[in-house]
């Protein structure tokens, strides 16, 4: 297991600092310099890179110190393993938490060029470069949500691996509903939705021969808590967890959002059991939940694939993961690709 990265001296100081005030107390400028090993005005200048480049609210009060304006929950591999169950910790090769990194997807995918074991996992706490489908940016404030990639190898050609997104996306989903998340719904192929607002989404990443052997890495972001802030450079409705919880049902009526820590092993759980399973059963373990999780099962849609747009009932699934519409010419089957869902625009709001 590998501890969050650094990848300089200052880097790591900032990172230690970062700890240090994880807690979201105060702390005295004396005091940090005084653990760090550093002046108060390197301390200073690492607030101020914090601030700058991964976006986090820092509070200054004269004559008392520095606090960060919410706690942060940093992430631990150490504790993440320890959440996971026995059976899954056999599946998974390594865990790494990176501080930052580009993507976690792309440093999966290098790593699986150069021979990494079936397995292994890749956390961030920010991604520079986070990716979504058709190259969309994928928003990820340091410290805050999840951003997860897992590197998996099949004998199997990548045409088999078509359902897979479906496989995955259930996963999450399953998920989200046991931490009681109500209302979890998935928008073909691999978007996580919250009363038609994006909660969470995968990239999923296939390379092979083309008769195989393949490897995939699966990506996953799931937005913990995330304020308007961060989000303003989100084209599209949005929600977190935090709010999906506490409009939750029952007694009490809020519930609190798991740790980052829980919600990473729990997923890294799902995920690489589902991995293996697919492996071995391909999609019709997952084809039940999905069709309850569908957002969009039999009201009308629209497919956007390039320039053309084609409307139809959405139908469900094949047995091989492709979206099943309801067209005037008949019942069509299509493949993911660069194909996007969207409700038609007369269809009902369940939101």
């Amino acid at each position: 297991m590998t501890s969050p990265m650094q990848d300089s001296s200052t880097d790591g100081r900032r990172q230690a600092l970062l700890r240090l005030l994880a807690d979201g107390g105060l702390h005295s400028g004396a005091e940090l310099a005084q653990r760090l090993g550093v002046t108060r005005a390197a301390v200073w200048k690492s607030l101020r890179a914090a601030v700058d480049e991964l976006g986090l609210e820092v509070e200054s009060i004269r004559g008392k110190g520095y606090r960060l304006t919410a706690p942060l929950e940093l992430l631990d591999p150490v504790e993440i393993a320890a959440g996971l169950s026995a059976s899954t910790r056999g599946l998974m090769a390594d865990i790494e938490v990176l501080n930052s990194t580009p993507s976690t997807n792309s440093r999966l995918m290098r790593l699986a060029r150069e021979g990494a074991s079936s397995g292994l996992v890749c956390l961030a706490e920010h991604q520079l470069a986070g990716r979504g489908r058709s190259g969309r940016n994928w928003v990820s404030p340091f410290g805050s949500n999840i951003y997860l990639s897992i590197l998996w190898r099949y004998p199997l050609a990548p045409a088999e691996l078509g359902g897979l997104s479906i496989a995955c996306g259930v996963a999450a989903a399953r998920v989200l509903k046991v931490a009681g998340c109500t209302d979890i719904g998935l928008k073909w192929p691999n978007d996580l939705h919250w009363r038609r607002r994006k909660l969470g989404g995968l990239l999923l990443e296939v390379a092979g021969e083309s008769q195989g052997p393949s490897q995939v890495v699966v990506g996953i972001g799931i937005n913990l808590r995330l304020s308007p802030a961060q989000a303003a450079g989100i084209g599209q409705p949005w929600t977190d967890l935090a709010e999906a919880l506490a409009q939750a049902p029952g007694d009490p009526p809020s519930r609190t959002v798991p740790g980052r820590n829980a919600v990473a092993a729990r997923l890294i759980d799902a995920l690489l059991t589902a991995l293996s399973d697919f492996g071995r059963s391909g999609l019709a373990p997952f084809a039940d939940d999905w069709r309850a999780f569908d957002a969009y099962l039999d009201e009308p849609v629209e497919l956007i694939m390039g320039g053309d747009r084609i409307s139809g009932t959405c139908a469900g699934i094949a047995p091989d993961g492709a979206l099943l519409l309801e067209t005037a010419a008949g019942l069509r089957a299509f493949h993911a690709g660069e194909v996007s869902l969207r409700p038609a625009s007369s269809a009902p709001d369940r939101g």
